[in-house]
């Protein structure tokens, strides 16, 4: 089938109610014997450095040095209707496969909760690490150095983050209202892929461009709105959450791990609400980056945060907080399973053994989903609800017309999305998108059938 939504204008304006639905919802996990039904939402946040040593692998060279922000892995704990839900973005390139395992696992015992309660996002630097546990036995059993795929480091960093989060539990803190708000972000996001009169695919606008022409384009297909839900004990906010789509990188292969615009633009909203911890998520930017206003100046990094930053401020100044309980909090998922495309194992399996290290930091984790998909492994797809929003936890890196699909499906709804879970299948194009090809569609692993499979659980999820 053909996605209706293509049609969509990418503006969307949210009409935020103050009459919440007070349904009792049923739970992914249901409340066993052993636990107990809270009578108030709560919640405990974590933050932790997420940089790694110099001299470790970033993921396309070699670190040198940390930018002045460094990296951060910040999140939360919610606490309520059934066992607890673990919410993680991280600071880095991606997390894939057995990295996902690994990374769940730890999260779930530190909270006490199931493993399908967790979900772990990357914001997609380009300048910072990469986790696939998978990838590197690959390498390693090909005779080849696993560099970007070493992981010393990230498996330290793992117990650390569990030590964290085990701390965090222990002072939970009263969730009583939430609020929402969206707001444009202006000159920032741009479609990376631009069609011709006769319908032919120009080269691609990247995350920086200098060709006046592909400049010149307009911004295309985009989510401009920056979606921000708030958790407020009374009057006091203890916990902010973006969402927005883009590609993150003003310019990179610096060998400094830094967080780039977007780990800016949160830091100064960190600043001017120093009471609530900032969690931000990156949305179905697969096709998104800023191309269009970046020339790849190095002074556009401020601009770019500066306009992030300033959308992120609007949209939470349009939130107003209301009461919630743990009756309107709910957490549901449908596991799906994405087609691998015909020929890319064997492909990546020859190319490997002469393949440079963008190369395989690029393809290995790719490999490594195949072999899990072959075998039967699904990847879960998630949605919390807290009252009158929705937020969707997304695999891979998915084009931003699923995120405008969700959002149409139930307009009454504040609908958020969250991609770069598990990065395993890489870019997940719509079907209209692989009949026209371009560089995302060249290097998908998967089908043009994971727009079905994805539309429908979304659907599903929604619909609760």
């Amino acid at each position: 089938m053909r996605l209706s939504f293509l049609n969509y204008p990418f503006l969307f304006i949210f009409f935020i109610g103050s009459i919440l639905s007070t349904g009792s919802f049923a739970q992914i996990n249901s409340v066993t014997s052993g636990e107990q039904l809270l009578t108030e939402l709560k919640i405990s946040t974590f933050d932790i450095d997420a940089t790694p040593p110099v001299g470790s692998y970033l993921a396309y060279d070699k670190m040198e040095n940390s930018g002045e922000l460094g990296l951060r892995a910040r999140g939360l704990v919610l606490l309520g209707n059934g066992k607890p839900v673990v919410l993680c973005a991280v600071d880095w390139l991606g997390i894939a496969n057995e990295g996902q395992d690994a990374f769940k696992k730890a999260l779930a015992e530190a909270a006490d909760t199931d493993i399908d309660r967790v979900v772990v996002h990357t914001l997609h630097q380009h300048d910072a690490p990469v986790c696939d546990f998978s990838a590197e036995r690959i390498l390693k059993r090909n005779g080849i150095k696993p560099q970007s795929f070493k992981s010393d480091f990230q498996r330290k960093f793992i117990k650390r983050l569990k030590a964290v989060v085990e701390n965090s539990v222990k002072t939970p803190r009263p969730v009583t209202h939430y609020s929402i708000g969206a707001a444009p972000v202006y000159k920032v996001a741009s479609n990376r892929r631009i069609m011709d009169e006769n319908g032919r695919m120009m080269p691609m606008r990247g995350s920086s461009c200098k060709d006046s022409l592909l400049q010149a384009k307009p911004e295309g297909i985009i989510d401009s709105m920056v979606s921000v839900i708030g958790l407020w004990n009374g009057d006091t906010p203890v916990a902010v959450l973006s969402f927005y789509a883009t590609h993150p990188q003003s310019y990179y292969l610096t060998r400094v791990a830094n967080p780039d615009f977007p780990g800016i633009a949160r830091f100064f909203r960190q600043l001017e609400v120093p009471d609530a911890l900032h969690v931000h998520f990156n949305g179905a930017g697969g096709n998104i980056a800023a191309g269009k206003y970046n020339d790849g100046s190095h002074e556009t990094r401020a601009v770019l945060a500066a306009r992030l930053a300033d959308g992120m401020k609007r949209a939470w100044e349009l939130g107003k907080p209301v009461e919630i309980n743990v009756s309107e909090v709910g957490w549901f998922t449908e596991a799906v399973s994405l087609q691998p495309a015909k020929g890319v194992k064997e492909q990546i399996e020859l190319e490997m053994k002469t393949g440079n290290m963008r190369y395989l930091t690029n393809n290995i984790q790719k490999l490594a989903w195949i072999k899990r998909a072959e075998k039967g492994q699904q990847i879960n797809i998630s949605c919390l609800k807290l009252g009158n929003a929705r937020i969707l936890f997304m695999p891979g890196k998915p084009f931003v017309e699923y995120q405008l699909a969700a959002k149409a499906m139930h307009p009454e709804l504040f609908v958020a999305m969250a991609a770069y879970g598990d990065y395993g299948p890489f870019y997940i194009g719509t079907r209209e998108a692989y009949k026209q090809g371009g560089y995302e569609i060249e290097v998908s692993p998967v089908t043009c059938d994971a727009e079905e499979v994805l539309i429908t659980a979304m659907k599903k999820l929604l619909a609760h």
